[in-house]
């Protein structure tokens, strides 16, 4: 799992596919309009551990990184305009932390939810609509 090895004085540094993973989705969380990460159950959640890089995948080799992120939107953000601004900021925090040159960062949106109690509708033919919106992959 240390694909990637620098050279230093005295030594090497490693880097962990799970340290990027990590760094992306952080940086992915610090993009408002990212509800949460997806990717599903995680089997650390069985002990009561959040597992930080929930939701993505990464590939490294020959110094480079290639970064899937499985996100939940908040409800009436621009998906496109959000995606460009994760996408920018998970490729800057990355490189700027490992050095790794960031060949793709792939978002894949699993859902969507409403930001606050405000969002959800109040009438009684709108409950059914409060609910996040999940999108279904059909092949």
């Amino acid at each position: 799992m240390f694909p990637e090895e620098h050279f230093i004085e005295g030594g090497s540094v490693r880097i962990n596919n799970e340290v990027v993973a990590i760094i992306s989705a952080i940086a992915a969380n610090e993009v408002e309009g990212i509800a949460r990460m997806g990717g599903g159950f995680s089997f650390s959640e069985v002990f009561g551990k959040k597992a930080m890089n929930k939701g993505v995948r990464v590939e490294i080799g020959q110094g480079e990184a290639a970064i899937d992120l499985y996100v939940v939107v908040e409800y009436g953000r621009n998906i496109p305009e959000l995606a460009a601004q994760v996408q920018q900021n998970v490729k800057r925090q990355v490189e700027a932390m490992t050095g790794l040159q960031v060949v793709e960062v792939n978002m894949i949106v699993e859902g969507v939810q409403y930001r606050s109690e405000k969002d959800v509708p109040s009438t009684p033919e709108a409950a059914d609509a409060s609910k996040p919106y999940e999108f279904k992959n059909y092949r």
